[in-house]
C-alpha cells in the first residue's frame, strides 16, 4: 500500500478513489465503515482518521484526542461479524503517525482489495443494503445486480458450466457446431475428438453435459452462447446482446453494423466472432512474408485482435446489461462487454494470472487457438502495440453498470507526445507561470508558499503549476527539513 500513501508525500495528496480522509472529532466515523466496504470491493484504498479535506481539496490535519481508544474500538469493530461481514486487516495495517509541526496524530488503515471468493464485502449484516463500491465522487450502494455478480464470481465453477436440464440437444444450431468443428479439424489434424459423433463432441469440449436431474445430455450455458440461436440463448440470458458498429464516417451513424437480434444469422458467440474477426482486420496492412515457399499473411497485429475479441466474449458477464458492444472507428478499436475485471485492472494488464469469468467458452475458444490459457493475452496486447509505436492500449473499468472497455489505439505514439508537448508549453505561458519563472531567474529555487506570495493564487494552483514545471524539466523538487523545495535545473 506504500504506492497510495507515504507519510514523506502527505502535502501533496488529495481524496480520490484511493484515499479517503476524515475527522473523526467524535470517534469512529459512521461512514467509515462504508469506505471500508467500498475500497474492499473494488482496487483497495487508505482511511486516514485526524484529517480534513480543505475547500480547495488539500488536507489539513486535524488530530485524534485519545488515538489508542480509537485505534482498540477500531479492531473490536471490524472483528465483529454483525457490524463487518469480513475483516481484511492485519495488525499491519492500522498505524498510527505524527504529522507536522504541531505532532497531530493521525491514523491510516491501509484497506486491500478483497480476493474474488470474498466480494462481496457489506456492512450491518445486510448484503444488499450494506455492499459499497468506489468511484471518483466518494462511495455508492452497489446495486442487487451488481452484488449478484459478485456471489455469482465467488465459486470455482463459473456460469457457463451450468447444465441446463430443461433445453434439448436440438436447441443448438447445427450449422455453427459444424463450421467450429471444421476449424478445430484444419487446425488440429487428428485430434482424438475427430472422430467422434456430434453429441460426444460437445460433451468432450464441455458444450453439453448430463443432467443429473433426468440423466440425459444437455448443451451447458456455454453450449447455448457458443452454439445456440439468440432467440433460444436470450431464455436463459435475458440481457444477453452482442453488437459490432463501424463508424468510419462522421456523418453517417454508422457503416456498418452487426447485431445478435437481427434474425439474419444465428446470433451466437461463436458466428459472432468469425464475422467480427473478419471485419476488423479488413484494413490491417499486412507485410509480405514466406515461409516455406508460401505466403504468410498472419502478423503479431492479427493474433492480438483476436486475442483481445476473444478475451472481451470469455469475460463477459452474460446476465450483466448493455451486452457486449464492439467498435471500429477511423483510428481506433473499443472492446467493450458488462462485467469488472476478476483479477483487478493492475492484474490483468501485468498477466500471468488467468482467471476467465468463462471457463468453459475459454476451453472451446482454445481448441481452435483462439486465445491465451496462461493470462499472457493482455499483456501481448500490450507488447504488440509496442512494437508497432502505437499509443498504449487502455484498460477501462466502468461501475453501474459494471464494464471493461479496452481501446485500441492506431495512431502513432508521436502524435500523442507532440499533443502534450504543445499542451505543456501553452501552460507554461500563463501568467502565474511567467512570475514564478521570474522568481527563478532571480534566485534559483521556490516554495509553495513563496509561489502563493507571488502570484496571488492558492496553495493548490500553485502546487498544480510548479507540478508542471516539473513535467517539462525546468525545475526539480527536492525535500528539505522544511518540506518541498523547488530547483531550477541548469
Amino acid at each position: 500500500m506504500s504506492d497510495i500513501f507515504d507519510l514523506s508525500q502527505f502535502d501533496e495528496y488529495r481524496e480520490d478513489n484511493r484515499r479517503e480522509v476524515k475527522k473523526a472529532n467524535g470517534g469512529l466515523p459512521i461512514s467509515l465503515w462504508d469506505t471500508y466496504s467500498a475500497f474492499a470491493n473494488c482496487y483497495g484504498g487508505v482511511i486516514i482518521l485526524g484529517v480534513k479535506e480543505e475547500k480547495d481539496g488539500s488536507w489539513k490535519t486535524t488530530g485524534l484526542q485519545n488515538a489508542s481508544k480509537l485505534r482498540k474500538d477500531f479492531w473490536d469493530t471490524i472483528n465483529n461479524s454483525k457490524k463487518v461481514n469480513i475483516n481484511l486487516l492485519s495488525e499491519d495495517d492500522v498505524e498510527l503517525y505524527e504529522v507536522g509541526d504541531n505532532k497531530d496524530v493521525i491514523m491510516v488503515i491501509y484497506v486491500p482489495m478483497a480476493k474474488r471468493e470474498q466480494k462481496p464485502v457489506y456492512i450491518n449484516n445486510d448484503i444488499f443494503n450494506g455492499t459499497f463500491r468506489r468511484n471518483y465522487e466518494g462511495d455508492y450502494h452497489c446495486t442487487r445486480l451488481q452484488v449478484k455478480t459478485m456471489l455469482r464470481d465467488q465459486t470455482e465453477r463459473t456460469m457457463d458450466m451450468e447444465v441446463l436440464d430443461k433445453v434439448p440437444m436440438e436447441d443448438l444450431n447445427y450449422d455453427t457446431i459444424h463450421g467450429y468443428r471444421n476449424s478445430h479439424r484444419s487446425l488440429k489434424e487428428g485430434h482424438p475428438f475427430e472422430r467422434l459423433s456430434d453429441h460426444e463432441y460437445l460433451r468432450s469440449i464441455g458444450a453439453a453435459a448430463i443432467s443429473e436431474e433426468d440423466g440425459k445430455l444437455h448443451p451447458t450455458a456455454a453450449g447455448m452462447l457458443m452454439f445456440g440461436d439468440e432467440y433460444n440463448i436470450v431464455r436463459h440470458f435475458p440481457e444477453y446482446f452482442l453488437d459490432y458498429r463501424e463508424e468510419l464516417d462522421p456523418t453517417t451513424r454508422w457503416s456498418d453494423r452487426l447485431q445478435s437480434s437481427s434474425g439474419e444469422w444465428s446470433g451466437n458467440v461463436c458466428d459472432f466472432y468469425f464475422r467480427v474477426y473478419n471485419k476488423i482486420i479488413k484494413d490491417i496492412k499486412v507485410p509480405f512474408k514466406m515461409v516455406g515457399g508460401e505466403r504468410v499473411d498472419d502478423t503479431p497485429v492479427h493474433k492480438a485482435l483476436r486475442e483481445a475479441l476473444a478475451n472481451c466474449l470469455i469475460n463477459a458477464d452474460y446476465h450483466g446489461l448493455r451486452g457486449v458492444v464492439i467498435r471500429k472507428e477511423p483510428d481506433k478499436l473499443i472492446l467493450a462487454n458488462p462485467g469488472y475485471v476478476r483479477t483487478g485492472k493492475k492484474q490483468m494488464r501485468l498477466g500471468g494470472e488467468s482467471d476467465p469469468r468463462n471457463k468453459a467458452l475459454m476451453k472451446m475458444f482454445n481448441l481452435i487457438n483462439i486465445g491465451e490459457r496462461a493470462g499472457s493475452g493482455v499483456p501481448n496486447i500490450f507488447n504488440v502495440w509496442a512494437d508497432e509505436g502505437w499509443e498504449e492500449p487502455v484498460i477501462e473499468e466502468r461501475f453501474d453498470p459494471d464494464r471493461t472497455v479496452l481501446s485500441l489505439s492506431f495512431l502513432k505514439k508521436e502524435k500523442e507526445e507532440v499533443k502534450l508537448l504543445d499542451k505543456k508549453i501553452s501552460e507554461i505561458k500563463s501568467e502565474p507561470i511567467v512570475k514564478i519563472m521570474e522568481y527563478l531567474e532571480q534566485n534559483n529555487e521556490i516554495t509553495t508558499a513563496k509561489g502563493v506570495e507571488i502570484t496571488g493564487k492558492s496553495e493548490a494552483q500553485v502546487r498544480r503549476y510548479l507540478k508542471s514545471l516539473c513535467n517539462v524539466g525546468i525545475i526539480q523538487s527536492t525535500k528539505t527539513t522544511k518540506g518541498n523545495v523547488y530547483i531550477k535545473k541548469m
